[in-house]
């Protein structure tokens, strides 16, 4: 990957909000639920905030920072790095990886809410503060 390539992973591109997009079609749903899938696994997690906390480490002080094997983290940045999550960069003899895609970081952070958010309200917050719709009153009931 050339460092221009790399440059242009840095910024996500503008696109409008969610709520005014057409309903996602059956190959974007299928690309996101890539992009999930790539997500969805506690060491490719820990690597990747690893990496937002310290930019460029090499595979065995990725390794050392979340306490695996540097095969296993060389296997799994393989992932990371097809999905265009991550990127390599030679320094010498060592290759060091980084993080450029910007959008991951941010869902990364969205979705460390929303887990502490789950956590955290489970039996304290209301539906609303959820974000869900209340409950309408049962038949008979006062409000």
């Amino acid at each position: 990957m050339t460092d221009r390539q790399v440059t242009v992973l840095d910024r996500c591109p503008p696109l409008p909000p969610m709520a005014e997009r057409p309903v996602l079609s059956p190959e974007q749903a299928a690309q996101l639920e890539g992009v999930f899938k790539v997500l969805a696994n506690a060491t490719r997690l820990r690597m990747l905030h690893a990496l937002i906390r310290e930019p460029d480490l090499s595979v065995s002080a990725l390794a050392g920072a979340i306490d695996m094997k540097p095969q296993a983290v060389s296997n799994q940045l393989r992932r990371l790095v097809d999905r265009g999550i991550v990127a390599p960069r030679r320094d010498g003899s060592n290759i060091r990886y980084r993080v450029v895609d910007a959008c991951t970081v941010g869902l990364l952070e969205q979705g460390f809410c929303l887990a502490v958010c789950a956590d955290s309200c489970a039996d304290t917050c209301t539906s609303a503060d959820r974000g869900e719709a209340e409950a309408p009153p049962k038949r008979g009931e006062r409000t």
